[in-house]
């Protein structure tokens, strides 16, 4: 399930065994929290933790014993594993006797950042998997809007957009943003160009900017990114690195034959993103992407060899892209 359906599953009260899953710390948090907040009242003594780093064969049993402990003074007893990644052969000795007859007293709670292969625990029969995965922009963008206007703080679904944008849809810095946009504000509608402002822009979403101003050939717009870039920590070498990424990237999407679907799910990218690469790659040109990546290759390994300084070598290279054959 979406992590958005929690809520609505708790209320029915009819899962035991919850698999928090996914790269986003803030949706593992918030679940866990949900989840503590249902059953528990004394978490001092109805919750007990484990590393599942410490979890491997026999020791698997000391947390199926945990979780048919009685709680004390709580609804049901709630016992956590950690980055648990039990293979085949332990799920099948351990933990699916204890799922086919799981005490109604306890809920066991697995929490981890990732999928690792051997053991799909999110595909075992009684386990409720809840998807903690990176959420999609439309998502990020929906829940800044409802949560600003909650707050009497109404914006724009053009401000909640950039929100998400300015943020890379990471749910941890939009809700950190979000709550300082509703502590500035008090009351009152928020306009584009407050959120613009005071949003702070990750770096990676700046260079991404930039990256798009080369793909359109707009100067000006890459120069002031870069400015503003390199105003904020950043060097020439940064820049240059950025800039051939992204070509690399580009040009790659563009060589694969697998479809938008497919290559998305190899390079763990959004499959929105992937279309996108493929739109702005065949703007560009394979020729153009391969002369450029090559260009921007040879002048970071000029620099690295002591040939040419950072500024010059980037230099060379917008000269190139942005004004080479026009």
């Amino acid at each position: 399930m979406k992590f958005t359906q929690l809520k609505q599953d708790l209320e029915e009260g009819t899962s035991f065994v919850y698999l928090l899953e996914g790269a986003d710390g803030y949706f593992r948090d918030k679940g866990e929290a949900a989840i503590k907040d249902k059953y528990l009242t004394s978490p001092e003594l109805d919750f007990a933790s484990f590393d599942g780093e410490n979890l491997k064969g026999a020791a698997i049993g000391d947390l199926v014993v945990a979780v048919k402990n009685y709680p004390f003074m709580s609804l049901k007893r709630v016992v956590k594993a950690s980055e648990f990644y039990p293979n085949e052969q332990e799920f099948e000795r351990y933990l699916k006797p204890l799922i086919s007859d799981f005490p109604d007293s306890a809920i066991l709670l697995i929490v981890n950042s990732q999928s690792k292969k051997g053991c799909d625990l999110k595909r075992k029969k009684g386990v409720t998997y809840v998807d903690c995965g990176k959420a999609d922009r439309e998502s990020v963008a929906k829940w800044a809007y409802i949560t600003l206007k909650r707050a009497g703080v109404p914006c724009s679904a053009r401000a909640s957009g950039n929100i998400a944008d300015y943020c890379l849809c990471d749910m941890a810095r939009v809700s950190v943003e979000v709550q300082k946009l509703i502590a500035y504000k008090g009351e009152g509608a928020l306009s584009d160009e407050e959120v613009d402002d005071l949003v702070y822009k990750d770096a990676d979403y700046r260079l991404y900017e930039m990256t798009n101003a080369v793909a359109r050939r707009d100067f000006t717009t890459y120069c002031t990114i870069k400015e503003d870039f390199l105003s904020k920590g950043s060097d020439e070498l940064a820049v240059l690195n950025g800039l051939f990424n992204y070509f690399k990237t580009l040009l790659s999407s563009l060589l694969s034959p697998l479809s938008d679907a497919r290559y998305a799910e190899e390079t763990g990218a959004k499959e929105y993103a992937v279309k996108m690469n493929r739109e702005r790659a065949r703007a560009i040109g394979e020729g153009n992407l391969i002369k450029w990546s090559n260009l921007l290759y040879g002048k970071i390994s000029d620099f690295k060899g002591g040939l040419i300084t950072p500024a010059s070598a980037l230099m060379i290279c917008e000269n190139t892209i942005f004004f080479d054959g026009k």
